[in-house]
Parts: C-alpha cells; structure tokens; sequence
C-alpha cells in the first residue's frame, strides 16, 4: 500500500543519535486527514482521494457540500493520488502509516521572494561598477540586432521577475522518528517553504538513499 499524508512545517531542530552525531530534521504536524471521496477511472478519468485538511469555523459552498455527508468542516480540500485502491470514504490517514527509517518525498511550494534582478534570480554576474558603465545590475543585451525592423527576444531569455514560489519535491528523506500521540513526524534534512507551509508527504518513488 502506497502511503501519503498533508502535514504542515512546524520548524527545524536537531535530534542525537546512539553515536553521539547530530543529525538536523524537519518537525512536521501531520493530524489526520479524512478521505471525503473517492475518484474513479469510470466516473473521473483517473484515481484519486479527496482528503479534508484540518478544520474552520465556516467554509465556502461548494466545499461545505462535499463534506456535509462526514460532518467535518476542513481547513483545505486537497487530492492524493499516491493511494491504494482499498482507500474508502470515510478513512482517516494518520502519521502511524509512516515508520522511522523509511524514505519519504516531501512536495511543497517554495518561500516567496517577490519580484526580483536577474542577479538574485538567475546568479548573473554584475557589469563594471565605474562610472562610465551604464549596466551595473541590468540585463544586458536581450537578443542579437536584425535588419528591417530591430532585434527580437527570444522565448526563454533569462529576464527579471517573480523569484520562489515554486512546486518543489525533495525526494529520499529519511524519517527519523514517528510520534502518533502528538501527531508529529520527523524527517532528516531540510523541505520546501517557510514555517506553517503545507505539505504533502508520499512514499519514496526511488527509494534509495542520497549520498
């Protein structure tokens, strides 16, 4: 059975080993997510569980009605489509899945930094910094010079814009400890976004161990 779980990134700090080796991880909650449907290939056009994350006060419509039949009110509505097929309605998924030395990918949306220079967001060198120089942190040339009607950027120039703020997945992190009672699950390493960001933890798709 494939294994998957929402979790939110609670912060970093640093567990010992028998040895006497610090070994630095992530603290993730991870409280239990219920199932609230299943998609089909018949009915959807693929397989997939629809999990409610969380609770709230009140929600909007469309997501009140898909989970009046449990009578929940979830924080977030997401899918899961790393899940066995004997999945049902109604399931909850817990952190008690996962076991300590297993390998783990965790997926999330990177720290946003705003609208940023080619510089931060694409590690251009800067130009001459002397007085004469007119491109200290600018681009630069944008694409070669054409006759009969001047030059053309070409589709994929490294531009300035939006930096972060990108689905990232780290793949092969081991799980150091698992704590069902407070709903906690430790991971080596570091994983995409700031603290609070939500997560979703699978099972390793390569399932070997990084260097």
């Amino acid at each position: 059975m494939s294994r998957a779980i929402f979790a939110r990134k609670l912060g970093m700090t640093q567990v010992f080993t028998d040895a006497g080796k610090a070994v630095p991880v992530t603290v993730l909650g991870a409280p239990p997510c219920r199932v609230v449907r299943v998609k089909t290939d018949a009915q959807d056009g693929y397989q997939a569980a629809v999990v409610a994350i969380g609770t709230r006060r009140r929600v909007s419509r469309p997501v009140a009605g898909q989970t009046k039949a449990l009578g929940v009110i979830p924080e977030r509505i997401r899918e899961l489509r790393a899940l066995d097929d004997s999945i049902e309605a109604g399931h909850e998924l817990t952190v008690d899945q996962f076991q300590a030395g297993t390998l783990v990918d965790v997926s999330g949306l990177t720290r946003g930094k705003g609208f940023s220079g080619v510089i931060k967001r694409w590690n251009f060198r800067r130009g001459p910094m002397g007085h004469g120089s007119k491109y200290h942190r600018r681009t630069g040339s944008l694409g070669p010079r054409m006759s009969g009607g001047g030059g053309k950027v070409f589709r994929g120039r490294k531009m300035p814009g939006r930096y972060g703020h990108e689905q990232v997945t780290v793949q092969n992190l081991v799980v150091v400890a698992v704590h069902p009672d407070q709903q906690l699950i430790l991971v080596q390493g570091a994983v995409p976004g700031p603290r609070g960001a939500l997560l979703k933890i699978t099972d390793a798709i390569k399932g070997r161990v990084r260097a």
